[in-house]
């Protein structure tokens, strides 16, 4: 292996940045510098790898198909380079900062309380958390961009540990005013006649709906709207016409109180699991054993 001549990170990071930013003068913004060092980089970058890595399409940069193969590559090149940055600074400090991905609704309706009760538990950690798609959480662990995942759907990847969480299950609802209000149960046939507005696809818990209806030959209902909140959803249903399917536990007190109502369906029952995942890599990691320790005794 060569390694007297390699490519420059600084050259990585400008061409990465013009092609997210859109432009030479958006990443020379990025980047505090000027328009033409971010084109010397990119010219050297060009003259390393003998070949063209933009190419100008109607008036915009483009990848050509080199680029896009340097581009990825300078991509998780520099994902793994701020990884290991922070893994080092992990360790320095004693590991006392842990990185938290869940999916959604998860980050909507569990979380916040989770954190609050783990901050007064352990001031003296720190926990960076944020939400995605199931698949993308999934991907960042599996990638160790992410210590510690609270996901709806359990993974099935070689380098991620599952544990069971809790039980869940979806909920059909509709708003007090709706005609279905006054109804306990249902039979399933009935369920074409209504108009639904439910979580965007890709979203764990449309997949989990999709999957339901298809054990039972139902492959599509009449839905008006895809929205991408599960408040939302839940404010709409309140006043409108609709119904939808959301986790017990983002309407359990809602339902309770009668802001909402849940509507049985006969012989169809929508049951799932949350799980904690993690990277095999992070088992020893004294923040993620805490917040295990702490979500499993908290009662959510």
């Amino acid at each position: 292996m060569e390694y007297s001549r390699l490519p420059d990170l600084n050259a990585w990071a400008t061409l990465r940045a013009v092609v997210e930013r859109g432009g030479v003068t958006e990443a020379a913004r990025l980047l505090h510098v000027g328009q033409p060092a971010v084109t010397k980089r990119l010219r050297n970058l060009e003259r390393y790898y003998g070949t063209p890595l933009l190419q100008r399409v109607s008036g915009r940069l483009r990848l050509t198909p080199s680029g896009e193969k340097v581009y990825l590559l300078a991509v998780q090149t520099l994902d793994r380079h701020s990884r290991l940055q922070e893994e080092l600074q992990q360790i320095a400090s004693g590991e006392t900062t842990m990185r938290l991905a869940v999916s959604f609704a998860i980050g909507e309706h569990l979380l916040p309380d989770l954190l609050l009760r783990f901050d007064a538990e352990h001031p003296q950690y720190r926990v960076e958390s944020r939400v995605g798609y199931g698949r993308d959480v999934q991907t960042d662990l599996a990638t160790d961009m992410a210590d510690l995942a609270l996901l709806e759907a359990a993974p099935d990847h070689p380098e991620i540990l599952v544990q069971r969480w809790m039980d869940d299950e979806l909920w059909m609802l509709c708003g007090p005013t709706h005609p279905f209000a006054q109804e306990e149960i249902i039979p399933v046939e009935r369920l074409s006649e209504l108009s639904y507005v439910l979580r965007e696809r890709r979203s764990s818990i449309r997949d989990a709906l999709d999957e339901a209806l298809h054990s039972i030959g139902i492959n599509q209902l009449n839905v008006a709207m895809e929205i991408g909140s599960s408040d939302a959803i839940l404010e709409m249903l309140r006043h409108g016409k609709h119904v939808s399917f959301m986790p017990r536990f983002a309407v359990r007190e809602r339902v309770g109180e009668g802001v909402l109502h849940r509507i049985k369906v006969r012989g169809f029952r929508i049951m799932r699991t949350l799980w904690i995942c993690r990277n095999r890599s992070r088992i020893d990691h004294p923040v993620v054993e805490a917040f295990i320790q702490g979500i499993r005794r908290a009662v959510v």
